[in-house]
């Protein structure tokens, strides 16, 4: 892993722990052992880091995307919700969710990138809804976008919250979800 690599790895640790607001560049530096001069040197600013720790998650979701091109619409459902069992694995909460606490004290470069990935993560899912819809795979009453608003905000949601009831919660939830699509018939 190059220098640079290992500052986003550090940063997007610490954003998912602690918050964009609750750690600073020599938080970083004591982290991984070098100077904040050669964090600096990477990212002139905290924003500019941020910008970067988004980029790469979008990065990831864009190859998790391809992955899962030439799967069906479940397949590729159960691809973006193994994002959230991962995150739960790791004990960590969503970047998403995590920026999204902050947002009203970052600076827009963070807000519009935070905002470019929340949109292809909605895309995405409506898109795989309204391919499962017209395959029969999937039944539900609302709209493809609605519907993905729904599962999106409940897998973020019983991410945080299995961390406070019990963990099997998530797995719970996660059930229901594929469940409540599929046709009743």
């Amino acid at each position: 892993m190059t220098t640079r690599e290992t500052i986003i790895d550090t940063a997007d640790h610490l954003i998912r722990s602690n918050g964009f607001n609750a750690f600073s560049f020599k938080d970083i530096s004591n982290k991984i052992g070098i100077k904040t001069a050669s964090i600096h040197y990477h990212f002139p600013t905290k924003s500019d880091l941020g910008v970067a720790t988004i980029k790469e998650h979008i990065e990831r979701f864009e190859y998790l995307k391809k992955e899962f091109e030439n799967k069906s619409p479940l397949q590729k459902l159960n691809g973006f919700l193994s994002i959230y069992s991962q995150i739960k694995s790791e004990n960590k909460v969503c970047l998403v969710g995590s920026l999204a606490t902050d947002l009203n004290t970052v600076e827009d470069s963070i807000k519009n990138e935070l905002k470019n990935f929340a949109e292809l993560v909605l895309l995405w899912v409506t898109e795989i809804l309204t391919e499962g819809k017209k395959q029969k795979m999937f039944e539900f009453q609302t709209t493809p976008r609605t519907k993905a608003l729904m599962i999106i905000t409940n897998i973020l949601a019983i991410v945080q919250l299995s961390r406070l009831t019990q963990a099997e919660d998530f797995d719970i939830v996660k059930e229901a979800i594929i469940k409540d699509l599929r046709p009743h018939i």
